[in-house]
């Protein structure tokens, strides 16, 4: 986790890559469209399948998440094996395959919610197989130097498509309907696909290729081996399963509390995204990754769910979400490039993997936690729960670094760390 380089790098230096313009482009447009549909989701599970129920919803997001933290090992382990090109042109196949059977479904009036529920699994056994591949894709395309500008700029794609996405959702809804939200959503993967068939194969550096036989041991053998990655792997775990319901906690204040339409309910993720996009940018610039960046952020995400929690009116919610997507996409983009620059190439899908399924694994937890707190005890309390939990994470985070470095290592002392897992606290000034 030691910085790369003590200089910032122009914000768009990765796109001076053919391969990587090509890859962040298709991925934008995809990403338009996975916005869209989990708008479209939420609605038609909230409001149209169920009475608001956020069991249903909880349950949902756990279905799509669950085969993620199943799967993992197994599919970082053919990531590090194969092409992860070619591994996700299957993938992103497969994800628009079962995009349009749900958009098929609605459209036909025949929907049920256990369509959604098996489609939701089916889309998590996608995904759990395209995360490892994507994740370990930005290495191959980008020399080492660029890994966090290019992991800056997936994120900005992503989030940039957040501002786009969920407003277009609540209009195409509003307007025509849940089935053609969907549709786009199943058609927009078409692009991705378009992207990996025109990249040069010839100027990727793909990564070793790991044996078959023991890899999956070796890449938990290896992660156990490294206390630094796993206490980030620890600090994305409750950020991922307690702090990022906002697919959930939305959906909730905004026809429980607020009791707004699918417009207003929509612009809350665009919202959220303006935030989450500022800290993209600011990503892309980055190089010296540290730890207390990464703590830091997840403290002042607590403290942005706890003004949610208490907000008065929709106005004031819709504020406090953009510090909320700030703080806690600074704390994704820094982690997740933290992890990748100090793995191992041949290791780092098997890696990118654990990475994953411990961020998005723990959503089949939390998320029906959150849905069950949002029936009991009412939707301010599922805002509230996460940024307790990420309050937590950051303290025992804080005591694990003081028992085993000592109470020098920590920031606010100007002392060379000995242990590597604080490596990054030398030469605080």
């Amino acid at each position: 986790m030691s910085a790369v380089a003590a200089e910032r790098v122009p914000m768009f230096s990765s796109f001076g890559i053919r391969n990587y313009r090509l890859f962040w482009t298709g991925g934008f447009i995809s990403n338009i469209g996975t916005w869209m549909a989990r708008i479209a989701q939420d609605w038609l599970v909230l409001t149209i399948l169920t009475a608001n129920s956020a069991m249903a919803l909880g349950l949902t997001t756990a279905l799509q998440f669950l085969p993620v933290a199943l799967l993992a090992p197994y599919a970082g382990s053919l990531a590090d094996r194969f092409s992860k090109r070619r591994m996700l042109m299957v993938t992103q196949l497969a994800q628009a395959l079962i995009g349009l059977t749900l958009a098929g479904l609605v459209l036909g009036g025949v929907v049920q919610l256990w369509h959604v529920y098996l489609l939701a699994t089916l889309l998590g056994v996608a995904a759990a197989f395209d995360g490892p591949a994507r994740q370990a894709m930005a290495p191959e395309m980008v020399p080492q130097t660029l890994i966090p500008n290019a992991v800056g700029l997936n994120t900005t794609s992503f989030h940039s498509a957040r501002l786009i996405g969920p407003a277009v959702a609540g209009l195409v809804i509003a307007w025509w309907g849940v089935g053609p939200a969907l549709l786009i959503n199943g058609i927009s993967f078409v692009a991705v696909l378009i992207a990996l068939a025109m990249m040069r194969e010839d100027e990727l550096t793909p990564s070793p290729r790991a044996k078959a036989k023991g890899s999956i041991v070796a890449g938990l053998r290896y992660v156990k081996s490294r206390p630094d990655i796993i206490l980030l792997m620890f600090l994305v775990f409750m950020l991922g399963t307690f702090g990022l319901n906002f697919q959930i906690t939305n959906a909730l204040m905004a026809t429980s509390v607020f009791n707004v339409g699918a417009e207003d309910y929509g612009v809350l993720s665009s919202i959220m995204a303006i935030g989450s996009l500022a800290a993209g940018l600011m990503a892309a610039r980055r190089t010296q990754l540290r730890l207390r960046l990464i703590m830091g952020a997840l403290a002042l995400f607590a403290v942005s769910c706890a003004l949610l929690a208490i907000a008065p009116s929709y106005l004031w919610y819709a504020i406090f979400l953009v510090p909320a997507g700030f703080t806690s996409l600074t704390v994704m983009t820094a982690a997740n490039a933290s992890v990748q620059l100090s793995t191992t190439p041949v290791m780092r899908g098997r890696v990118m993997a654990l990475y994953q399924a411990i961020f998005l694994g723990g959503t089949p937890l939390g998320a029906p936690i959150i849905g069950w707190i949002g029936d009991v005890w009412g939707p301010r309390w599922t805002v509230a729960v996460g940024g307790l939990m990420c309050a937590v994470a950051v303290v025992v985070a804080f005591a694990y670094i003081v028992r085993r470095a000592g109470w020098d290592a920590m920031p606010w002392h100007n002392h060379r760390a000995d242990a590597v897992l604080v490596e990054d606290f030398e030469d605080v000034r």
